[in-house]
């Protein structure tokens, strides 16, 4: 059936692939797909869908544009695969609130004569990015500039600040080349901390502006108790998460560890999972900042022994060096969480040799879009 909510722009920005489906059909179509890549390793349970699927991201990035022919900026979604930017007032999956302060920040541009990127990437400002702690209510403004030089900061921070109170930081990120939408190595904090905090699984969590945190905090719940019920934890477990990110897993799982390494490549992450560790009081925790395979190497030639492991890779999934030392190490349980079933059915043809999936549930993460969560268990065959 046709969704009834159908975005105008869906077929031009190409963010949303399923956006002409009910969500129901969205579902029965997501669920057939894991089904399909990953049926031959066990029984797929019934997905877990959302009771509202419609602006769910706690994070949004938009591209600020300069119409040279009109001479007017404008706010739009960045089309990677073609560079095109496409306008956008809104969006019907990113929180309503983001949208209201990337439109005053547009209307300050203007007002304040703040130079916006042309096509050509000539200006001073070329995308906002907003992440909203859904608990807490903070937001955190980061703007991605091509240089330091903002004599205009004082008065734009005073401005939005009084225009939308709900920002507790705002960064000003320095990228002089790349996509518009790209990360630079240098933040000035303009105003608050430099991060913001969010509640998830009961848990307090710092997110600064480049850590990968879940855009879905509702279904990040969902996901993360779920995965924490399949290790089957008893308080006497070393568990190692792997991807850790920000911590999110492993330290929402800390009190029923007895140790607990997270293993992340994001440098960034990994002094907010450190911090986010002091924040819990966990102290049964320690985190390493490197390739995760190489790491996990390190790990398996110690001789330590794991009882049982997370893991979250990226879309691409892992790679054979580390899916080859998690095989060695050989702890008695794996708790893979997926966003690319193709991919995980890849990396399951190798972990099935010395282990058995016992439990696959699928979750959607993200309404209106192709993409698909899936958390698979996997015991060691004795």
């Amino acid at each position: 059936m046709e969704n009834e909510m159908k975005c105008p722009i869906y077929k031009k920005c190409n963010g949303c692939q399923l956006m002409n489906l009910d969500y129901q059909s969205q579902l029965a179509l997501k669920q057939k797909t894991v089904k399909t890549l990953l049926g031959k390793f066990d029984h797929v349970n019934r997905i877990i869908g959302m009771e509202n699927p419609y602006h769910y991201r706690n994070k949004v990035q938009s591209v600020m544009a300069f119409d040279t022919r009109r001479k007017t900026a404008y706010t739009g979604l960045y089309q990677s695969t073609t560079g095109k930017i496409v306008p956008s007032k809104e969006c019907l999956i990113e929180d309503e609130l983001l949208h209201k302060i990337t439109a005053t920040v547009l209307r300050l541009c203007k007002r304040m004569g703040i130079p916006v990127c042309d096509y050509k990437g000539k200006g001073f400002l070329k995308s906002v990015s907003l992440r909203y702690a859904f608990s807490t209510g903070d937001v955190m403004l980061t703007l991605i500039a091509t240089s330091d030089k903002f004599p205009q900061s004082d008065d734009f921070v005073s401005r939005i600040r009084n225009a939308h109170p709900e920002i507790k930081t705002i960064v000003l990120n320095i990228n002089p080349k790349g996509e518009p939408l790209t990360f630079g190595d240098k933040d000035i904090v303009l105003f608050g901390d430099g991060f913001i905090t969010d509640i998830l699984c009961g848990k307090t969590f710092k997110i600064s502006p480049k850590s990968f945190y879940q855009i879905n905090p509702v279904g990040t719940e969902i996901l993360y108790s779920k995965a924490i019920e399949y290790a089957a934890l008893t308080g006497e477990e070393t568990v190692i998460d792997a991807y850790c990110g920000i911590g999110t897993i492993g330290i929402s799982a800390s009190d029923k560890i007895k140790r607990l390494i997270g293993i992340e490549q994001n440098p960034d992450a990994v002094r907010d999972a450190v911090e986010n560790a002091r924040l819990n009081d966990v102290k049964n925790a320690e985190f390493f900042c490197g390739d995760c395979g190489e790491i996990l190497q390190k790990i398996e030639k110690s001789g330590l022994k794991a009882d049982v492991v997370f893991m979250d890779p990226a879309r691409a999934g892992a790679d054979k060096k580390f899916l080859n030392a998690l095989c060695n190490l050989s702890p008695e349980r794996i708790v893979y969480i997926s966003c690319n079933p193709e991919t995980c059915a890849r990396d399951l043809n190798i972990l099935t040799k010395k282990y058995r999936v016992t439990k696959i549930q699928p979750v959607d993460m993200f309404p209106m879009t192709k993409h698909i969560e899936t958390i698979i268990s996997l015991t060691k065959i004795q």
